[in-house]
């Protein structure tokens, strides 16, 4: 679902001649294009959709709304846990891959790359099955 999210303007800069600004949705922090709403300040709250800024918003009302998202649990449907997205930017660790077994034994190590298994070669056409007289197309004459 898309919504259009109530954020509060903690930075705004122009690049390559658009204004943007860093948004902050109760948590979760995003780029969002001022194009719309030219002369929003730091500090102002906007409501945003699809990454613009779409209207100017009153703090209260933004952070009731914000409230009522977050208890319905649209802030996350919308952007994400922000710890998952957090663990998601660490490093990758090494995940042990379970071989043969069932959940609860132990997991065996990794071993070589199997031999690849010779396949069943080219494949063959079955003669068409005629009824008597008939003949194949392209083999009149034979």
């Amino acid at each position: 679902m898309c919504l259009a999210v109530p954020g509060k303007v903690l930075e705004i800069e122009e690049r390559d001649g658009t204004r943007m600004a860093t948004v902050d949705f109760g948590g979760v922090v995003k780029e969002v294009c001022l194009e719309y709403l030219p002369d929003l300040k730091v500090g102002e709250y906007t409501i945003v959709h699809v990454g613009f800024a779409l209207q100017r918003l009153d703090e209260e009302s933004a952070r009731q709304t914000l409230a009522l998202f977050e208890s319905l649990g649209l802030l996350v449907e919308e952007f994400g846990d922000p710890w998952e997205a957090a663990a998601g930017a660490a490093p990758e660790r090494p995940v042990p891959v379970r071989t043969a077994g069932q959940p609860g034994e132990p997991v065996a190590p990794p071993g070589p790359e199997p031999e690849p298994q010779p396949g069943p070669g080219p494949l063959s056409v079955p003669e068409p099955v005629l009824a008597a007289g008939q003949q194949a197309v392209g083999e009149e004459g034979r």
